[in-house]
């Protein structure tokens, strides 16, 4: 958004209020206009008040381009987009539970792709599995382009010392608690660790708004297991005091903890799945884990523990040139701003 403002164009943002969200990208010259809808939710009338709240906005903007990302704004931007003949430029971050569970609700969700972003001028996508499925599926007719994520701002997430020797072992898990991103096969592990090696440590930044594992968490935290963070603004600081990242993640678009973790050179344990495994080299810079699996994330948790020390920096310091070579943000931005100005120029 920065870079497209930069770039002398408007910039509407159409999002459900976020206090904290809404006063950065105003002070960036974006206009917000406010639309409140559920990300999870299964109403069809409220989901048709979405798409007719989008094509209002569009017919009152006339904008250039739609820029879409996740399946509501994809869908529904997508469909108001086709009826106001806006080119739309979608990405896909992932398929999310509707798609990776299957049964009825994937065979709609796919047909809402369909209709969605079937006249989409361009679909981009966050790693090679998630493209192919689409084109398998031929949900993408135009023109599709694989980036790397959304990419890390490698400014903003510097590289940082790792911890100094002697210091106690710690671990991070970033992100919402739900069942998909692992959290039954994390919490275990921090259990079973815990067990053996009393001295670790293990941290989770994380919201409350979901709350099937609060109850849970809140006696971890009671009996010493883990140190519960909640929400936070800037993670750097962090990451910063920690020797690795977790993330058992069961599907990803591209896992920006992994990539901003990588940035500030912590190693990752993440899953051997689309969106997670593209961040790691296994025994170079992380290790992958099975996914669902408690025995594979327990055995790579000790692996990690086990290293030497100077091995632990190294891999932090291999995490750091990884996200240089392959997922700088200016990638991203580039792939953007090129599309931008060809359909200015139509």
């Amino acid at each position: 958004m920065k870079a497209i403002c930069d770039e002398g164009y408007k910039v509407i943002i159409s999002a459900p209020e976020d206090d904290s969200k809404t006063d950065f990208f105003i002070s960036l010259g974006c206009e917000i206009s406010i639309n409140k809808f559920s990300l999870r939710g299964k109403k069809p009338l409220a989901d048709i008040r979405l798409m007719l709240s989008y094509r209002k906005l569009m017919k009152e903007k006339n904008p250039i381009a739609v820029l879409t990302y996740t399946i509501k704004p994809n869908v529904y931007g997508g469909l108001a987009a086709r009826i106001c003949h806006v080119p739309q430029l979608a990405n896909i971050t992932g398929l999310g539970d509707a798609i990776e569970n299957g049964g009825w609700l994937q065979k709609l969700t796919l047909l809402l792709y369909k209709i969605g972003l079937g006249n989409a001028n361009c679909v981009f996508f966050q790693n090679r599995c998630n493209r192919e499925f689409f084109i398998q599926e031929r949900i993408v007719r135009n023109s599709s382009f694989l980036l790397p994520g959304s990419g890390v701002n490698l400014q903003y997430h510097s590289f940082q010392e790792y911890p100094v020797e002697g210091e106690p072992i710690r671990f991070l898990y970033i992100g919402r608690l739900l069942k998909d991103k692992g959290t039954d096969e994390l919490l275990e592990t921090f259990k079973e660790i815990k067990k053996k090696h009393p001295q670790i440590e293990f941290q989770i930044i994380a919201d409350y708004v979901e709350n099937e594992y609060r109850g849970q968490i809140e006696n971890l935290v009671e009996l010493g297991v883990l140190r519960f963070l909640g929400a936070q603004a800037d993670v750097r600081p962090f990451i910063g005091v920690v020797h690795c990242t977790i993330m058992p993640s069961y599907h990803e678009g591209m896992s920006n903890v992994n990539l901003e973790s990588a940035a500030n050179g912590r190693p990752v344990i993440t899953t051997n799945v689309p969106g997670c495994r593209e961040t790691v080299d296994d025994g170079k810079n992380g290790f992958l884990v099975e996914v669902r699996s408690v025995k594979s994330l327990i055995e790579a948790v000790e692996r990690f523990i086990n290293l030497p020390y100077k091995q632990k920096v190294l891999m932090g310091e291999e995490a750091r040139k990884k996200v240089e070579r392959e997922f700088d943000r200016q990638i991203i931005i580039d792939a953007y701003l090129n599309r931008i100005k060809t359909l200015k120029d139509v």
